[in-house]
């Protein structure tokens, strides 16, 4: 069984519920207390183990190339200024040369197809997908648990974590079966259930081992809703004859992409930072009473 080296991010999209501030800046880039949204999930993918991340980029993107780069000027003041802590954290998130692919979705055509541009780069590999949009945040990271399932299981896993009843129609949900256990195989997907409908209320979180078959489906794959590719319907089909398999997430899951969301990611993680994570608690706890 090969092991999973290599991620791909799907980083293509506008952001258009974030403008004007998306204007001249992609939505990855906006920061979650300190690093931008797409540092924080390279972040949880190099912690699982990939050592090869290949982005899906569209056009005023290149910015996000630029960030996982070395700035030599930058690192150059940081060095003579003596330092150390910044240039440290630098370093830290600067893949090694190499490590680091880019190749350009060059139309909207969803998620499917982005998935599907990374196909020369994979490979023949199995490989790991993170939807950027979604931060998970527990006491393991999530792509970490989900590779150490797929030494157990093989085949192809879905990350899941469970939500409201009354919000069950806005995701895609697995059935398990009414199972309870932390990895489960996967019966049935539903993408966006009718309201009372859902066969559980395990959500689709935005993480995924998918093995390179996929590709095929998805080059053949006809459009779907909204006039994309959607993988959904590709995964579908590959469950005909592969094994999935979901991977119960036990941590909060944070939709980036939407306001409310990117909000409360910034105060979750602002108090989980030992180093700001009392004053900010304070400051919060004052706002809340004003």
């Amino acid at each position: 069984m090969k092991p999973i080296r290599k991620a791909v991010f799907p980083v293509a999209g506008l952001g258009t519920r974030f403008l004007p501030a998306t204007k001249a800046i992609p939505k990855e880039m906006l920061t979650v207390v300190d690093r931008p949204v797409i540092q924080h999930v390279v972040d949880e993918a190099k912690a699982a183990g990939i050592t090869h991340f290949v982005f899906v980029t569209g056009r005023g993107k290149s910015v996000i190339e630029d960030h996982f780069d070395h700035a030599f000027e930058l690192e150059a003041t940081l060095s003579a200024r003596n330092k150390k802590e910044a240039l440290e954290s630098l370093l830290k998130a600067t893949p090694e040369a190499g490590a680091t692919s880019f190749t350009r979705q060059q139309a909207p055509l969803g998620l499917g197809h982005a998935v599907w541009c990374a196909r020369d780069i994979i490979g023949d590999e199995p490989f790991a997908l993170l939807l950027p949009d979604m931060l998970h945040l527990g006491s393991a990271p999530c792509l970490g648990e989900m590779v150490a399932a797929y030494a157990k299981t093989g085949g192809n896993l879905i990350g899941v974590y469970p939500v409201g009843a009354h919000e069950t129609h806005q995701y895609g949900v697995v059935d398990i079966g009414g199972r309870t256990d932390k990895i489960a195989k996967i019966n049935a997907m539903v993408e966006k259930p009718a309201p009372g409908t859902a066969p559980s209320n395990l959500a689709i979180s935005g993480r995924y081992i998918l093995q390179p078959t996929i590709f095929d489906l998805l080059a053949k794959q006809e459009r779907g809703a909204g006039g994309e590719i959607q993988l959904t319907d590709s995964m579908l089909a590959l469950a005909k004859s592969e094994a999935f398999h979901a991977v119960r997430f036990d941590g909060a899951v944070y939709d980036t992409g939407s306001k409310l969301g990117f909000l409360a990611a910034n105060i979750a993680y602002a108090l989980a930072d030992s180093g700001i994570s009392i004053e900010f608690r304070a400051m919060a706890e004052g706002l809340l009473k004003a």
